[in-house]
């Protein structure tokens, strides 16, 4: 039986579709032949979809002293705005069932990092700016896993992303219908090891909101809980915090092993923190002595497989 997708956004150019200003398209192979085995899309092209036209004149951010606007580069007077503003409110809410969404790079509408903003006098200003529809989706639904097509290219970035996806699947499938006690504990207990490699501060914050569960009402602990938890996998997974966790499910097994096979768990996890294997080396013996163990909670934990280890994203 083939295992259900995740609705993931895309903006439509990198499915191939011609829908750029030139008529052409940006299509990514990787997210068309690769993710597309996992996530179902849901494509959407801003500029298109508030009737701008195939092809078109193009369109840029300006910094002026009410904000950026998003104006034609060769008539300031034709100003899109508020239609790409109203628009992105709109679909936020149509698609506020995503668990990620993967935006064009350098687009006006989509770009999400370092867009360049130009002045009134038409040359670039800075860098600061963001695309408009982009903006939208990431202000309205601030738990999305978003990421640029052009850094999937960077193997942190890209594992980063797909790990946040399918950890936000977990939660919205698994706890948000229905809240409880039980259900926040025994997602987090899966995840544990993987907040901690990703970020410590976030993995003793948890911890604390956690201690006591009859504080304050469930929900609400739950949406404390989620907006720290998403934070946390935000930030990439370092050599430091996977070598911490590595260590520290090491620690199950120190009456499993014998003298020799302490030490080539060691010098593999210690190969791993100098850079010279990749993580998928000393995890597939942890995870081969931890059998030993029988233990369900260690055999739960997502940091041994957050997303399908045929994407290989470990392997780097």
């Amino acid at each position: 039986m083939a295992l259900e997708k995740i609705p993931v956004g895309v903006s439509q150019c990198l499915l191939g579709e011609t829908v750029r200003y030139d008529g052409g398209h940006k299509r990514s192979r990787y997210i068309t032949d690769q993710l597309s085995q996992y996530f179902e899309y849901y494509p959407v092209c801003p500029e298109v979809a508030i009737g701008l036209g195939t092809p078109r004149k193009p369109i840029r951010l300006v910094a002026t002293d009410k904000g950026t606007r998003v104006q034609q580069n060769d008539d300031p007077s034709i100003d899109v705005t508020e239609p790409l503003a109203d628009y992105g409110r709109k679909m936020a809410g149509e698609l506020s069932h995503l668990c990620g969404y993967i935006f064009m790079q350098n687009s006006p509408s989509c770009g999400v990092y370092d867009m360049k903003r130009y002045g009134a006098n038409g040359y670039p200003k800075d860098k600061d700016g963001r695309g408009l529809y982009a903006q939208q989706i990431i202000d309205k639904l601030p738990l999305l896993p978003v990421e640029e097509a052009g850094r999937l290219n960077d193997a942190g970035l890209r594992e980063n992303f797909i790990t946040r996806v399918y950890a936000y699947y977990d939660w919205r499938v698994n706890v948000e219908p229905s809240p409880s006690a039980k259900g926040l504990i025994d997602f987090y207990s899966r995840y544990k090891y993987q907040v901690m490699a990703h970020h410590p501060e976030s993995y003793k914050t948890i911890g604390r909101l956690l201690a006591n569960l009859k504080s304050r009402p469930i929900d609400d602990i739950c949406n404390d809980f989620i907006g720290e938890f998403m934070y946390a996998l935000g930030h990439k997974a370092t050599r430091k915090g996977n070598t911490n966790a590595l260590m520290h499910l090491r620690g199950y097994l120190k009456n499993q092993l014998d003298t020799s096979e302490k030490a080539e768990l060691g010098d593999l996890i210690e190969n791993y923190r100098l850079g010279y294997v990749p993580l998928v080396v000393p995890m597939t013996l942890l995870k081969h002595h931890l059998l030993k163990v029988d233990d369900p909670y260690l055999q739960r934990q997502s940091f041994w497989s957050p997303h399908p280890e045929k994407l290989g994203l470990r392997n780097v």
